[in-house]
């Protein structure tokens, strides 16, 4: 039995573009892409508690609280997997109205930065300065009323933030980046920096910082809730718009900031693509604690792949503009990339 093929249909002749071609091969893919992505653009977070032991975090599977002594493995474990750059949030033992664990010289992330410097001089420490994990109200720096409701006394924090960059400097760590968007807080922190003998340190600034509903696990991990209000007052409108993006990023750049961030990142690639149009600063993306848990959900429940979905997001962060991206990922993901790397 003979069997006819189909005509071959005929061909336009102005077809004289077929990006297929391309494509056609994961070699012919790789040779020309514009966005890269490797280990060494990640910053891992870390959760530092006082005590013993690690503890599990329920709202985000496979981070931890470390101990001291379980950081400095993990990030032994970091640099063997080319994720060279970590980030400290601590959790005190004791908190108070004034967050005085965050500046004292003993406090969780001078005494983890220490160790961890100490066990692997190589890595970039980078200290997370804010006072939401250690005041007992759960805000970003001394109370104070205003118009009969209590807020956050924005020039008193910023006396206090100064001298928890200055704390963290002195223990070690290669870059401050403050959080607790404080108006003034770059200039105060790049002032006590230089004048106690820390010209050398960056500053990484949460220029671009909104009151975000994608922070809820990273407020269960370290135990930051606020115990009344929100952080709207001082962390930015998620409809407020470019231009008070540009204002908060422009006027960190005044102040001395080293680098910008954006967070959260991903519904904010826009956001991310504008700042790094406007200016020539390193720019870092938060890929947020919500951002990762929702990830999570939705692989334990067989919806996504891990892998391909983990891997897409952080390209995106690339290709909107963004040098690094701060990661619960960072592990998992340099290791997928160091897999390809071996085939």
């Amino acid at each position: 039995m003979t069997t006819s093929l189909p005509a071959r249909p005929e061909v336009r002749a102005e077809l004289t573009e077929r990006p297929r071609r391309t494509r056609r091969t994961p070699a012919l893919r790789a040779l020309t892409r514009e966005v890269t992505l490797s280990a060494a653009q990640f910053i891992y977070p870390m959760f530092i508690h006082e005590g013993e032991g690690d503890q599990v975090i329920t709202t985000m599977p496979g981070v931890l609280r470390y101990s001291v002594a379980g950081a400095v493995a993990r990030v032994g474990e970091a640099l063997a997997l080319g994720v060279n750059t970590v980030v400290l949030f601590g959790i005190p033992g004791h908190k108070d109205a004034q967050g005085t664990q965050a500046y004292h010289d003993s406090g969780i992330v001078q005494v983890a930065t220490k160790a961890i410097k100490a066990a692997h001089p190589e890595v970039t420490v980078i200290a997370d300065t804010c006072l939401c994990e250690y005041t007992d109200h759960g805000h970003c720096g001394p109370l104070c009323e205003i118009g009969g409701e209590l807020t956050v006394d924005n020039d008193a924090a910023l006396e206090l933030l100064a001298r928890t960059a200055v704390a963290q400097a002195r223990a070690g760590a290669d870059i401050v980046a403050p959080s607790a968007m404080m108006d003034g807080q770059i200039g105060a922190i790049r002032t006590a920096l230089d004048a106690a003998g820390f010209t050398h340190v960056p500053v990484m600034s949460y220029a671009v910082k909104y009151a975000s509903g994608y922070y809820g696990p990273f407020r269960e991990a370290a135990g930051s809730t606020p115990s009344f209000g929100d952080r709207g007052s001082y962390q930015m409108d998620p409809a407020g718009g470019y231009r008070e993006a540009l204002r908060e990023a422009r006027l960190d750049v005044d102040q001395g900031a080293d680098y910008l961030m954006v967070k959260p990142g991903l519904p904010y690639l826009d956001v991310i693509r504008v700042i790094r149009d406007a200016f020539d600063l390193p720019l870092i993306a938060y890929n947020v604690s919500g951002e990762y848990a929702m990830v999570k959900a939705a692989v334990a429940a067989g919806m996504l792949d891990e892998r391909r979905t983990v891997l897409e997001t952080l390209i995106a962060f690339r290709r909107a503009g963004a040098d690094a991206i701060m990661t619960y990922h960072a592990l998992d993901a340099a290791r997928w990339l160091k897999e390809d790397q071996q085939r």
